[in-house]
């Protein structure tokens, strides 16, 4: 794995830690803070009862996540993901947070929740990949797919389809 890739995995691990725990503005992978955001909320909400808005960047990311992770679930239930593939889909999908974290431009209440699912799909990852000795890998990867479908229940995102979670 190249030195860049290495630094856009823990860009991206330590946005969602970020995000995730203290609520305060993270820096995206290029080194430059999202536009004017400040302290996150505490949980998703709509905006107005309406879904925030989003960009091509955003919603390309998003659907790459998805198609990472929908795919993984039933043999992930059938406990036929080993550590290494479930470190594979975890690496491929923090890649893909990297690159959303630092292309995507969003109003900074929309970004702010953003920032929650962002959070929760590095709480998954961190699972994944092993590095939270709370969860299983198999929670970590059903936690990466609730915050895909929670992006798709609180974001605009012509055609999404929500990920189906059971067993």
């Amino acid at each position: 794995m190249n030195a860049h890739r290495l630094h856009a995995l823990a860009a991206a691990a330590a946005l969602a830690a970020a995000c995730a725990m203290t609520g305060t503005p993270a820096l995206a992978a290029g080194g430059h803070a999202h536009d004017g955001h400040g302290s996150a909320p505490a949980k998703l909400a709509l905006d107005h009862g309406k879904k925030w808005s989003t960009d091509d960047t955003l919603r390309s990311g998003m659907d790459r996540i998805r198609g990472l992770v929908e795919p993984q679930l039933s043999a992930a239930h059938a406990d036929k993901l080993s550590p290494a593939d479930y470190a594979s889909v975890a690496a491929k999908v923090e890649n893909e947070v990297a690159g959303i974290v630092a292309n995507c431009k969003l109003e900074p209440k929309a970004d702010a929740m953003l920032h929650l699912v962002i959070g929760n799909i590095g709480a998954g990852t961190e699972a994944m990949a092993g590095k939270d000795r709370k969860a299983t890998p198999t929670q970590g990867l059903v936690k990466v797919a609730a915050a895909v479908n929670s992006y798709g229940r609180y974001f605009e995102h012509p055609g999404f389809r929500p990920i189906a979670l059971g067993h």
